[in-house]
This record gives C-alpha cells, structure tokens and sequence, in this order.
C-alpha cells in the first residue's frame, strides 16, 4: 500500500469547488470546525433535527450540524440548485448518506477531533482520516485481525493505525457495519486503495473499485452563510 505526504498549504473558497468538479471524479474537502462558532439549525430538515436531538454532547451535536450545513452549500453549487434548502439528504440502514434524486453523486464523510472530511464524488468511495497521534498503537492492534496485510509492507511506527483508517474505509465504501468487521481479515483483492498523510498531521484512507480516477484534496475555507448564498 503506498503512501503519498501531501502538503496543503492554504484553503480554498466554496466559489473554486465547481471547477475541481469539472477536473476530477472524487473531491476531498477537509473542514475545520473552529472555523464556526455560531450554529444555525436553519439548514436541517426536519429528520436532521431529529437526529441532532439524539446526540448527547456538543461537540457531536456541533460537528452534525456544520456537516450538514458545508456539505449542503457544496452541493447546492455543484449541482444548481437554488437554495441549501433544495438539497435534501438522508441516511441508509448502514449510516451511508445520500442525496436525494442525485444517484449519480456519492458521499463519505468522516470526522477526526475537530476536523471533517467530506467526499464528494462521481463514483463509489470510502474514506476515513485519524490525526495520526489520536491512537495509542496498542489500543489499535487489538481490534485488528492479526492477518490483515502482511507485516512487511509497513515500515514505520504508525503502521496499525494506517490500517484501521483503511478498514474504516473499506466498511464504509463497502457499507458494512464497521464494529462488525473490525476484527475480519481485510480482501484487498477488488479494490483499490490509497493513503494520504495530510500535513504531517492527519492519515487519510482512501477506497474505490478502480484506480482510474482523478482526485483533489483541498482544505475548505470557512464558509459564510448569509441567505441562501455562501
């Protein structure tokens, strides 16, 4: 499994992301949410609000809501639609989140302390990120199948904690529960997979079924919301 050191350097505005669309099948936007300290539940419909109610903390509660509220802006700009409140989006019984009448895009989103990573693509993708110290190796070993990738394709210290983001890739490109499957031997066999360490900072796995793809990873400038236009 190769490793790309990926360097991002500055943020990008919600005004570029209909260009990288144009140029790539898969965008990953990386958002940090102490970029937003005001929360408007304006944007959630009413199963959103629902959910939001169930969250037993702020932090869960905050990274739920500007989720939903950058991923919506994003694909109000994609896909034309008038207003964030024209984007409608919901959950399957394994947790994937779709848009609804737009089969055609493809969502994957994951969170590490206070960073949220969304996918947005044209072809089916899982992705996790874990900020690379998050771990102790020890408490990540023991939930891994002993025989998930041979040992010698690793050559640093935080060889099981790739591991674990790539099998929480994987569950949620291929829809599974992930407690159910952490503890199985991994077939790399039909897929395809990459790793990203972000900045020194974070690990990002990536999963497809083809590596006949284009990818952009951009850290998302703080949007402002002001109406219906960002």
């Amino acid at each position: 499994m190769g490793t790309n050191n990926l360097k991002i350097p500055s943020t990008v505005s919600l005004e570029h992301i209909p260009h990288f669309w144009e140029q790539n099948e898969i965008l990953i936007l990386i958002v940090d949410l102490n970029d937003y300290d005001t929360l408007s539940t304006d944007h959630l419909d009413d199963i959103e609000k629902e959910h939001l109610e169930s969250l037993q903390t702020e932090y869960f509660k905050k990274r739920y809501i500007t989720s939903r509220m950058v991923l919506k802006y994003i694909l109000c700009s994609l896909l034309k639609e008038r207003a964030v409140y024209d984007i409608s989006m919901y959950k399957d019984k394994c947790g994937r989140v779709h848009v609804r009448d737009h089969k055609e895009v493809h969502i994957c989103i994951s969170y590490t302390e206070n960073i949220v990573t969304l996918a947005i693509s044209k072809i089916e993708v899982g992705i996790d990120v874990e900020l690379r110290k998050l771990r102790s190796l020890t408490n990540v070993s023991k939930y891994l199948h002993t025989t998930l990738l041979h040992a010698d394709t690793y050559a640093n210290g935080h060889d099981p904690l790739m591991i674990w983001t790539l099998k929480e890739a994987y569950c949620k490109f291929s829809n599974k529960s992930i407690f159910s499957n952490f503890n199985k031997e991994l077939d790399l066999n039909n897929i395809c997979h990459s790793n990203y360490i972000i900045n020194n900072k974070y690990i990002l796995a990536v999963v497809t079924d083809s590596d006949q793809y284009t990818i952009n990873i951009s850290r998302l400038q703080k949007i402002v919301c002001n109406g219906n236009s960002a």
